[in-house]
């Protein structure tokens, strides 16, 4: 059975590729610098990585370990997982395990954005520390694919689950309306709730994700549903779930400035390869409203 070593383990993707792996005939073999079931360690250390790469040398490598968060004061730790931490896996697959497929997420982040969407063949704009590590890490990557490395990077759109970590929007949306329903009218913050992104299930992503390694025509490719919706309809949607007004329990920030507008890709190339979403945004909001998030960081 061939092996598939996942960085990052842990995390809301980790989840979602590993089982996904096992259904598959893969065997996954998690790391994740969180405690849980798998290998305990940090991409950040290249001795580590090295002798995890060597001991396994896996058919498939995925590098998920990343602090998902745009914020300026996690500049050096975005650094040290993503741009670093990618260093470290394509330097231990090049010397240990050369014939494995090695996959990188990009992020929709990276790119210029005029809220059109958006391709693999956009152009690099980094708007946040998360997106100049991304970059890196990007073209780290494409570096090694020159040296004949099968390095495929999938360039991923926000993407949801019942593992979505407290504090992200989605999540602290679908709690809000879950605990009005129970009666709690303790209202929440939000920013902007006219900003546009999409809204895909984590198990659909990461099946994207094995569709694009698991051939050899196309490295490179947007994994998106191409399919942008309000924050505003989120809202909407998990409190109708909760038989409640979301305007009853929400207080908008009137200061608050979002990093853009609108956020949505262009997925044809991965339509080419036969790929696409199966879980709409209704039945996402029902998934999140059934059980609070519990995923570990990455």
């Amino acid at each position: 059975m061939p092996t598939a070593l996942i960085f990052g383990a842990g995390g809301q993707d980790g989840h979602y590729l590993s089982a996904l792996c096992r259904t598959r005939g893969i065997d996954p073999i998690g790391c994740s610098r969180s405690s849980g079931d798998w290998i305990s360690g940090d991409v950040v250390d290249r001795g580590f990585v090295d002798s995890l790469v060597r001991e396994h040398r896996p058919a498939y490598i995925f590098q998920l370990a990343a602090r998902s968060t745009t914020r300026h004061d996690a500049l050096f730790e975005n650094h040290a997982a993503i741009s670093t931490g990618t260093l470290n896996v394509l330097e231990a697959a090049r010397m240990h395990a050369p014939a494995a497929r090695v996959f990188l997420p990009g992020s929709g982040v990276m790119f210029r954005n005029d809220g059109r969407p958006i391709s693999e063949r956009d152009e690099f704009a980094p708007s946040s520390p998360y997106a100049v590590a991304r970059i890196h890490a990007v073209q780290a990557g494409r570096y090694f694919r020159s040296l004949g490395l099968r390095v495929y990077v999938g360039h991923l759109f926000h993407h949801e689950s019942p593992l979505r970590q407290p504090g992200h929007v989605s999540r602290v949306i679908a709690d809000a309306a879950r605990r009005a329903a129970a009666g709690d009218p303790t209202p929440i913050k939000i920013g902007d709730i006219a900003v546009e992104k999409e809204w895909t299930f984590a198990g659909d992503t990461v099946a994207g994700i094995l569709a694009l390694v698991d051939q050899d025509d196309v490295f490179e490719a947007v994994i998106g549903s191409g399919k942008a919706f309000s924050i505003e309809r989120w809202l909407e949607t998990c409190f109708a779930i909760a038989g409640r007004n979301w305007r009853d329990h929400v207080h908008v920030r009137s200061d608050f400035v979002p990093e853009y507008r609108r956020l949505v890709s262009d997925p044809a190339t991965m339509t080419k390869l036969g790929w696409a979403p199966t879980v709409t945004l209704d039945q996402l909001a029902a998934m999140m409203m059934s059980t609070p998030g519990h995923a570990s960081p990455a």
